[in-house]
């Protein structure tokens, strides 16, 4: 039988999506996706999981979309068969949209190159410890295209255009030590899987909902005037003043103990 292109494990509260494909540096064909979305559903389907880390098999973490897919043999209906639309239509923005609205933390260790789309995907987590030896790498003005996969919004988000635009069209590889200092990631760790699975186990044990409804907030800020975010600062404050861990958190606090969050 064909191996996976996406294993999933489970480590207490964590869920561990790996992209399995070493040979292509694990970039994404069809199967991929599906296989990835299939991950998702089993991490949201199962109340215990309160985290989901992403990370690479092999060598790479994710060299983007695998472009032997597409298809450029010459003959009829050549530029139709090869417009790289419909293929981030049906499969990359679905993917990322997948990831950001996840009802949990989302975490990407990147244990190694992650390039074009690849580069999106870690963004599109809510926090990436990267390796040492990982590098970031907008490759897609080397083959006449544009960053996708939301890596023209991630970029200019995190770095500020002029970082954006310089990586975005010069195709240069950025380590990860340059990431972290730029604002893309997180961190950098020896053993970055370890280090993001002991951060995922951490977020896992806290209130979950309160941590997904930071992340939307925080997302988007950048749209709202000071008015607007103070109004869903406080209409988010009032949502999560309804739930078992904003009650636990502040009981745990008088009572000089620790609080035991469920996600509720």
């Amino acid at each position: 039988m064909t191996e996976p292109t996406v294993l999933y494990t489970e480590q207490g509260a964590v869920a561990i999506a790996t992209l399995n494909r070493p040979q292509a540096l694990n970039s994404f064909n069809r199967q991929m996706h599906h296989d990835l979305w299939a991950a998702l559903d089993r991490a949201e389907t199962n109340p215990a999981i309160r985290a989901l880390v992403i990370t690479g098999a092999g060598r790479g973490f994710c060299a983007g979309a695998d472009l032997s897919d597409f298809d450029l043999r010459p003959g009829p209906d050549m530029v139709a068969r090869a417009d790289p639309g419909p293929v981030i239509e049906q499969t990359f923005n679905p993917t990322v949209r997948r990831l950001q609205s996840l009802r949990m933390p989302s975490l990407a260790a990147v244990n190694g190159v992650a390039a074009g789309a690849g580069a999106s995907l870690a963004m599109t987590c809510d926090i990436a410890i990267a390796a040492p030896t990982a590098s970031f790498i907008q490759a897609f003005s080397k083959i006449g295209l544009i960053p996708d996969a939301g890596g023209t919004w991630f970029l200019a988000q995190r770095l500020g255009l002029a970082r954006a635009m310089g990586l975005a069209l010069s195709g240069d590889k950025l380590s990860a030590a340059q990431a972290k200092d730029w604002g893309m990631i997180w961190d950098v760790a020896d053993d970055c899987l370890a280090g993001t699975l002991a951060l995922a186990q951490r977020l896992a044990a806290m209130p979950t909902q309160a941590l997904v409804a930071t992340r939307a907030v925080l997302r988007d800020a950048g749209h709202r005037t000071l008015e607007q975010q103070l109004e869903a600062e406080r209409q988010t404050q009032s949502a999560m003043g309804r739930t078992h861990d904003y009650i636990e958190g502040v009981t745990a606090f008088l009572e000089k103990r620790p609080p035991a969050f469920t996600g509720q």
